[in-house]
C-alpha cells in the first residue's frame, strides 16, 4: 500500500517546551523514604533524580506534597502553598527544583484546582455563614423540602455527591470524597486565589502545572439532575456513579474560564498547562476542545486507554485519535489511579508476557504528542494484590473485594533486590514492598542490557533523537489485522512504525515491500536503520 504524504504541518522546535516531551510521574510516597519513617519525600526524590534523568526523560510531575489530612492522600488540600511535614519543607522543594535544573529536567507540580479539604481555610470560612468573604467560593445549595439532597447528583466514589452542611444549613458538593468540598469556579475571586497559588510555584521554579481532574470543574447551574444511564438496578455496578448519564454535574463550559486564567499565567512564565480529562465518552473530542487552537491548555490526557483492553481495535483506535491530533494529546497508558500496564494488559494466569509488554512500551513511544510515565512502568512492575488489613485507599477499603482500590499501583518502588522493603524505606513501609517487586528492583535491571528498564532506555533515546517521532506528523496505515502501523513524518525524516498484536508471525505490505512481524514484536523502519524488537536482547 503506498504511503499517503504529509497531511499535517509538523511542530516547530521553537514551540513550547513541551511538545513531545516524556514526563516521569512521581507518586512521592511511594517513591523513596529519605529518614526511614516508612513514607517517600522530597528529599527521597532529589536522592533520586540522577536515575530519573538517566531514563532520557525531559521533565518529571510531582503528585500532590501540600499540607493534607491525607484522606485522599493529599487530593484533598488543605494549604496549596505549604509542603505537608511528611514530605519535607518549601527548603526541600527548592532544593529539588534546582538538583531536576542541573540534571535537565523540568519539574511539574499537581494543581488541584476542583476541591480543597474540609480543613482548607478557605472551606472553615466559607461555611461559617452565607455572608462572609469566601461565602460563594464552594458549591452550596438549599436542600429540598423534604430535606434530602438538591438533585440525584453522585459522586465517583458512589453515594450522594452532596453533604449536608449545619453550620450554613446547606448542602456542598462533592464529587470525590465527603472530605474534598467542590470549588465554585464561577466566583472570580476564587479563580484569583487558584491563579496566584500558581504563581507561587511558578516563581519557586516550576516548568509547568498538571491539572487534576479537569471534567468536573464546573456543573449545570441550574443544578438539574442527571438522567439514568439505563443499567438494570438488578444488575446495579458496585460504583452507582456509572447508573447515570452525567450530563449535568460535570463536563459543563464554566470550567473553561479557569483554565483560560491560568493559561494566561502559564504563558507569560513559558510554563505547560496539562489537563487530566476523564474517560466519560468523548474523551478525545475534549481534549481536542481544550487543547485546539483556541484551547486554554497545552497538553491533556485521558484515562480513557487505561479503562479496557489492549487489543488490535484499542490500538487502531489510538492510532486514530493521534492522527487527527496536532500532538496535543500525552499518552499516558497508566498512573496512581489505574491498575499497572504489566498486569492489566499483559498477564496471563499470573505470568507476565514480556513480549507484549515490550511491544506496548514501543507502540506508547512511538505515538505523536507528550508521552507520561508512571513510576515503576519502566521496571515492569506488576499490579500488587494486598491484605485488606493492609489497604490504605478508602476507596479500595469501601469497595473490597469487588473493587480493590488504588493501592496495588501505589506500592513502594524496588530500588535494591532481596532488601526487606526492596530499599525504599529503613523503617516499615507504609504499603508493604512486594516480594515478587524485588526481582524487579532497578539494581536487578540497571546493567542488565536485555532488561525491561534498558529497552525504555534505549525507546526514549531513539524518541529524543528522531525528531519525525518527537514532533512529526502521524499518518495511519491501512493495515489488515492484526497489524497496525503507521508513518511519522517531519522534514523529510520517515519512520515507518508497524506492531503485531498476536502470538502468530504476520505479514505487512507497506509500500509494495513485505514486512514480516514475529509474535508480539514491533518494526521501526526508518531509512537503512530498522530497530526491532526481534533483534533486541530477550
Amino acid at each position: 500500500m503506498p504511503l499517503a504524504p504529509d497531511r499535517h504541518a509538523a511542530r516547530q522546535a521553537n514551540g513550547p517546551w513541551s511538545r513531545g516531551a516524556a514526563i516521569y510521574q512521581i507518586y512521592p510516597r511511594s517513591f523513596f523514604d529519605s529518614n526511614g519513617d516508612g513514607v517517600g519525600d522530597l528529599p527521597g526524590v532529589i536522592a533520586k533524580l540522577d536515575y530519573i534523568a538517566s531514563l532520557g526523560v525531559d521533565a518529571i510531575w510531582l503528585s500532590p506534597f501540600y499540607l493534607s489530612p491525607m484522606a485522599d492522600f493529599g487530593y484533598d488540600v488543605a494549604d496549596h502553598k505549604a509542603v505537608d511535614p511528611v514530605f519535607g519543607t518549601l527548603q526541600d522543594f527548592d532544593a529539588l527544583v534546582a538538583r531536576a535544573t542541573q540534571l535537565g529536567l523540568r519539574v511539574l507540580v499537581d494543581l488541584v484546582v476542583g476541591h480543597t479539604s474540609v480543613a482548607h481555610a478557605w472551606f472553615a470560612e466559607s461555611r461559617a455563614s452565607r455572608d462572609n468573604d469566601k461565602a460563594d467560593w464552594f458549591v452550596w445549595a438549599d436542600p429540598r423540602p423534604d430535606g434530602s439532597p438538591p438533585n440525584n447528583w453522585l459522586s465517583v466514589f458512589s453515594g450522594p455527591a452532596w453533604k449536608w452542611e449545619p453550620r450554613r444549613r446547606q448542602y456542598f458538593l462533592h464529587h470525590f470524597l465527603p472530605e474534598q468540598p467542590a470549588l465554585n469556579v464561577c466566583n472570580a475571586a476564587m479563580r484569583a486565589a487558584l491563579v496566584d497559588v500558581a504563581a507561587f510555584w511558578l516563581d519557586r521554579g516550576v516548568s509547568g502545572l498538571r491539572l487534576d481532574a479537569i471534567d468536573f470543574l464546573a456543573h449545570d447551574p441550574n443544578l438539574r439532575s442527571n438522567r439514568p444511564s439505563g443499567a438494570s438496578p438488578n444488575d446495579a455496578p458496585a460504583k452507582l456513579f456509572g447508573m447515570q448519564l452525567h450530563q449535568h454535574d460535570m463536563l459543563h463550559p464554566d470550567g473553561l474560564t479557569l483554565l483560560r486564567d491560568l493559561r494566561k499565567l502559564a504563558d507569560s512564565r513559558g510554563a505547560m498547562l496539562l489537563g487530566e480529562v476523564s474517560s466519560q465518552p468523548g474523551a478525545f473530542d475534549r481534549i481536542a476542545a481544550y487543547t485546539g487552537a483556541r484551547g486554554p491548555l497545552h497538553s491533556a490526557y485521558t484515562l480513557a486507554p487505561m479503562r479496557g483492553a489492549f487489543d488490535f481495535a484499542a490500538a487502531k483506535g489510538i492510532v486514530a485519535a493521534a492522527a487527527r491530533d496536532d500532538g496535543s494529546v500525552c499518552w499516558a497508558f497508566s498512573n496512581h489511579d489505574t491498575m499497572r500496564v504489566a498486569s492489566r494488559w499483559c498477564a496471563e494466569g499470573g505470568v507476565v508476557h514480556r513480549r507484549k509488554l515490550e511491544l506496548i512500551t514501543a507502540f506508547h513511544l512511538a505515538l505523536r504528542g507528550e508521552i507520561c510515565l508512571y513510576q515503576g512502568e519502566e521496571l515492569g512492575l506488576t499490579e500488587a494484590d494486598l491484605a485488606p488489613g493492609d489497604m490504605r485507599d478508602p476507596f479500595g477499603l469501601a469497595y473490597y473485594p469487588q473493587f480493590k482500590g488504588r493501592d496495588g499501583s501505589r506500592t513502594p518502588i524496588p530500588w535494591v533486590a532481596g532488601d526487606a522493603s526492596n530499599g525504599f524505606t529503613e523503617g516499615a513501609p507504609w504499603l508493604p514492598a512486594q516480594t515478587d517487586h524485588g526481582a524487579l528492583a532497578v539494581d536487578a535491571q540497571e546493567n542488565d542490557p536485555g532488561s525491561l528498564l534498558a529497552h525504555w532506555r534505549d525507546l526514549l533515546a531513539w524518541r529524543k533523537r528522531s525528531p519525525e517521532i518527537r514532533h512529526g506528523a502521524l499518518i495511519p496505515l491501512d493495515t489488515p489485522e492484526p497489524v497496525t502501523g503507521f508513518v511519522r513524518e517531519s522534514d523529510g525524516r520517515r519512520t515507518i512504525c508497524l506492531f503485531n498484536f498476536s502470538d502468530q508471525p504476520a505479514v505487512a505490505d507497506v509500500d509494495g515491500a513485505r514486512i514480516e512481524l514475529g509474535a508480539w514484536t514491533f518494526r521501526f523502519l526508518a531509512g537503512a536503520l530498522p530497530r526491532t524488537s526481534e533483534l533486541a536482547a530477550v
